[in-house]
């Protein structure tokens, strides 16, 4: 993997979480938190898509769609966990 795939991989996974955090209010954890989050929830969001048979397209919009999305069922499956 290269320098630029991987701040690539780290510039999504941080949109994605900061995105998902202000979706799902009060579950933020910062920015390195955010930045796990958002990119467990690329690898979530590409599970689900894939056994849902869902292809939405390709490129940057696709993948921090799917991060996103991913995050968000995270966030879910933490706030089940935390009790909020």
């Amino acid at each position: 993997m290269e320098l630029s795939q991987l701040l690539a991989i780290l510039l999504i996974g941080a949109v994605s979480g900061w995105l998902a955090g202000l979706i799902r209010q009060g579950y933020g954890f910062g920015l390195w938190g955010n930045m796990i989050v958002g990119i467990l929830g690329a690898f979530i969001g590409q599970w689900i898509f894939e056994r849902l048979n869902v292809h939405i397209g390709s490129g940057l919009l696709n993948q921090i769609f799917t991060s996103v999305v991913g995050a968000l069922v995270l966030l879910f499956v933490i706030g089940l966990f935390k009790g909020k």
